[in-house]
This record gives C-alpha cells, sequence and structure tokens, in this order.
C-alpha cells in the first residue's frame, strides 16, 4: 500500500526522502487565493524517482455554490488545476465538496457538479481524474453527510468521479469510522485515495483540526485508522502535522 503525506510545494522531493513517502500531495497555488497555478518544476525528478504525486484544489473552489461570482471562477479554476496537475503527472486532484448558504436548495448545488463534469466533458475531459472530499461541517455542505453523498452520486457517478475519504472529515461529521469504508463504498462504488488524519476532536464536532495518526493529540483510536486504510485498500496520504509525518508514516507502514 501506497503512503505519503501532503507537503509543502517548494521542495516535494527532499520533503518525501526525509519522510520515506513513497507518494506527496501539495498545492499549485496558494490555496487561499484564486492565482492560475503552473505546473510544478520538479515534476520530472517526482516521477524519475517514482513518488506519486496528488494536487488539492485550493480551499476557496466551491463548484456547488450557487453564487455566480464564486461558481464560475471555481468552474475555471477546478479546469485550469486539473490541467496543470496533468501536466505534473498527477494521479488526481482533490476538491472539497462545498456547499450552498443557509435557505438555498442543496439540490441545486448538487445539480451545479453535475454541470461542471458536463461542461469539462464536451471539452474533452479534464486529463486528471477529480476526486471528490468528503467535508467535516458547515450547513448546506454537499459531501458531510452521507444521504447527501448519496445525491451527489447520483449527480457525478456518470462522469466517472472520484472520491477521495478523509478520515478526520469523516469523524468530526459524525460518521462511524468503523463503517465508513463499506457506507462509503454502497454509495460511490469506490475510494481513490484515503486522507488518514486523525483528529483534534471529538466526535461530531464538525470542527476540522487535524492531528497526527499517532503523538497522542488526537481522538481517534490509531488502531482504528489502521482498520480504516486497510479495507479501503487505496492510496493513503497523510495530512497531519509536518514534525509527525515520518513518525505517521513509519507507524502505518509497520501496521499495513
Amino acid at each position: 500500500m501506497q503512503i505519503g503525506a501532503h507537503v509543502r510545494d517548494d521542495d516535494p522531493l527532499t520533503t518525501a526522502r526525509e519522510r520515506a513517502a513513497e507518494s506527496v500531495q501539495f498545492f499549485l497555488a496558494d490555496p487561499q487565493s484564486w492565482k492560475k497555478p503552473q505546473p510544478h518544476p520538479q515534476a520530472t525528478e517526482l516521477a524519475d524517482a517514482g513518488v506519486a504525486v496528488y494536487v488539492h484544489a485550493p480551499y476557496v473552489l466551491n463548484v456547488a455554490s450557487l453564487n455566480n461570482r464564486i461558481r464560475i471562477p471555481s468552474r475555471k479554476m477546478v479546469a485550469q488545476h486539473a490541467a496543470a496537475a496533468a501536466e505534473t503527472g498527477a494521479r488526481g486532484l482533490i476538491v472539497h465538496g462545498g456547499h450552498v448558504r443557509r435557505g438555498e436548495d442543496p439540490a441545486e448545488g448538487l445539480a451545479n457538479w453535475r454541470k461542471l463534469f458536463q461542461r469539462q466533458e464536451e471539452q474533452g475531459g479534464f486529463g486528471v481524474p477529480v476526486l471528490i472530499e468528503n467535508t467535516a461541517g458547515g450547513e448546506g455542505a454537499m459531501a458531510r453527510d452521507l444521504d447527501v453523498l448519496a445525491r451527489l452520486w447520483d449527480e457525478v457517478a456518470d462522469f466517472g468521479a472520484g472520491f477521495c475519504l478523509d478520515t478526520c472529515h469523516a469523524h468530526s461529521a459524525g460518521w462511524d469510522l468503523s463503517e465508513t469504508v463499506e457506507r462509503v463504498r454502497a454509495i460511490t462504488g469506490r475510494i481513490d485515495l484515503v486522507h488518514l488524519n486523525n483528529s483534534r476532536d471529538g466526535h461530531g464536532s464538525q470542527r476540522d483540526r487535524h492531528a497526527n495518526v499517532v503523538g497522542g493529540e488526537g481522538t481517534i483510536d490509531p488502531e482504528l485508522l489502521v482498520a480504516v486504510a486497510r479495507e479501503a485498500g487505496a492510496p493513503v496520504v497523510v495530512e497531519t502535522p509536518q514534525e509527525g509525518q515520518a513518525a505517521d508514516i513509519e507507524f502505518l507502514r509497520a501496521r499495513l
């Protein structure tokens, strides 16, 4: 099983070697900005070193939004980040599920996801798998609750959308991690990547604060995280505090 880490984008190859990571995930632009991304300059070196690459889309994107000033640039940026990710040799672009505002119809947000894939399909596709990630909280979220996730998959499954399971987000959203892989697969039919993160907050807190897999600050039993990773059988990326990532990877590799 491939195990890696989310790292800073300035020198992912060195960081991967320091952590003995088999894969890396990073941003291709400031995650809090609408800046156009560029392919990563270490793309060839990463490929030559056998390090798998995943790219995370900026947090500001919200494909589901009913606000034209957010949704339209979000669609554009997903396409731009997917193109840059493909040129970087990435195996997937991770995009958060997004949300609609209080009082707005979630069905419209779900339909906006379908429209994203429809429009891009007409232009030849994204060039890299788009992996929708579950989220921890927020009103009107598209990928926080399993029942809404099922409705989302009704909209996007035919376009080959992928799924990224985040264990911290699932725990904070109130999911039972001992059943999560089975329940998600029943909805999506797939898990393409696991963000194996512990949580600093309790079950159902709806707070997105990652903790290291091991180290004592997390509220999730590390062995339960191991069980999730084993059952999912997908590549694993830890998005945990960087000072503990090497220990997280070492622990997971020993258990898996």
